[in-house]
């Protein structure tokens, strides 16, 4: 697996974590983590993650902020 991709799937494992202590009642936000975990499930862990997956992340994460917080 690739390096930048190892980091990737880190940074979704955390918002996995996040959307199982009740995120789900966020609609756009369970949407966005599902998106991206899609989106992983069919790149290419051999090469570095494409911008699509960098942009599907980044919205999931943006999401993932009221939640953190509060």
């Amino acid at each position: 697996m690739n390096d930048d991709f190892r980091e990737l799937k880190a940074r979704i494992r955390k918002l996995d974590a996040l959307l199982r202590q009740g995120g789900t009642s966020h609609l756009p936000f369970a949407q966005a983590v599902s998106a991206v975990q899609r989106a992983v499930r069919h790149g290419d862990r051999t090469r570095p993650p494409t911008a699509e997956l960098v942009s599907l992340l980044e919205k999931a994460e943006a999401l993932s902020h009221g939640f953190e917080r509060g």
